[in-house]
């Protein structure tokens, strides 16, 4: 059994990283120290890890992931402040009236 992560970041520009990995030490590690140019961190250190979840099915884990990355900024931070009941209204569009 293989122990996976799905973990937000908090990025210095105010933004949001959602990301897995089996090892969350290392990964935080690496996106502090700026390891890969081309992420979407990079540029945006220093990160706070604000938000992880474990998972024993590598699958779950990178299902949940793609999920959450899709999810709008007020829904990430419900997640974060464990506003669970927000959840399904902050999934709902919002249609303006003409």
């Amino acid at each position: 059994m293989k122990i996976m992560y799905v973990y937000i970041l908090h990025c210095s520009d105010e933004t949001y990283y959602v990301g897995v990995t089996n090892n969350l030490e290392q990964r935080l590690c690496q996106h502090q120290d700026g390891v890969n140019t081309q992420c979407y961190t990079f540029s945006r250190r220093p990160n706070k890890l604000v938000f992880y979840e474990l998972f024993n099915d590598p699958l779950k884990a990178i299902y949940f992931e793609k999920k959450i990355k899709k999810w709008s900024k007020a829904k990430k931070e419900a997640l974060i402040s464990k506003n669970y009941d927000l959840l399904p209204g902050l999934s709902k569009k919002v249609f303006k009236k003409k």
